[in-house]
């Protein structure tokens, strides 16, 4: 029952938090200050971990493919699906719910037991709009490009790999790369960070929106709110996988 009422209540704040907002102009301005603080400050992370991802994958690709009537071209084409299909929509959205996620819950939670939340509310403002609108639509827009960028940092640095330690050429590598590509799978990916983006922004929000007590609280929800993210974006990866690709 307990489940019930949370999964309830998470509703019903999505569905005042999609309510007509008041002024439009303002959240043009937070939208703008969310995508800069949720999703430009995160490039660095992304890229690095894409980088080292795409050189990791090609690796070890390369050292367990050991069948001389394997083509070896065919290592390219595994980095390029793996980045393509996996990595870089699911890994970077878990390091995401992460940074992002903890972020969020953080805020809004701190807001809350600081009663800035209930401050808002007496001046007849929708809170849960102001608050978490601009979050949601920041992220539902920047992520998918942070999917793009990872796909393409991930498949240079599976190139860098060729390069420094020759574990196939990088014209072979190259080749691996444009063989077969199939360009649903970059709209695939850009599907489900769209989801991945949402429930970034709206679990965490919904824990440290709720929040009760102190600091200490605070802290416990943004844990909740970063293992019940993960859970739900492993979930969601098999049923989107199920019904845009099978």
């Amino acid at each position: 029952m307990k489940f019930l009422y949370h999964v309830g209540r998470y509703y019903l704040l999505v569905g005042k938090v999609f309510s007509k907002p008041e002024k439009i102009s303002i959240y043009y301005r937070r939208i703008l200050r969310e995508v800069e603080l949720l999703g430009i400050n995160s490039l660095g992370i992304v890229a690095l971990v894409s980088l080292f991802i795409g050189a990791v994958i090609t690796m070890q690709t390369a050292y367990n493919v050991e069948n001389p009537f394997v083509p070896r071209y065919l290592i390219g084409l595994t980095a390029r699906d793996t980045m393509l299909l996996e990595f870089a929509s699911t890994m970077i959205a878990l390091i995401l719910a992460g940074k992002v996620g903890s972020s969020i819950s953080s805020e809004i939670g701190t807001m809350r037991v600081t009663e800035q939340i209930d401050a808002l509310e007496i001046m007849g403002v929708n809170s849960a709009c102001y608050l978490i609108l601009p979050k949601i639509v920041a992220n539902v827009f920047f992520f998918p490009i942070l999917t793009i960028l990872s796909m393409v940092i991930g498949v240079w640095g599976g190139w860098l790999i060729c390069i420094t330690f020759n574990v196939i050429t990088p014209e072979e590598y190259i080749q691996g790369i444009r063989y077969a590509f199939i360009p649903y799978y970059i709209t695939y990916s850009c599907i489900k960070m769209v989801a991945y983006a949402f429930i970034i922004s709206t679990v965490p929000a919904y824990h440290g929106y709720y929040v009760e007590g102190g600091s200490l609280e605070v802290g416990r929800a943004s844990t909740r709110a970063v293992v019940y993210c993960c859970v739900l974006i492993l979930s969601f990866d098999l049923i989107i996988t199920q019904m845009l690709l099978s």
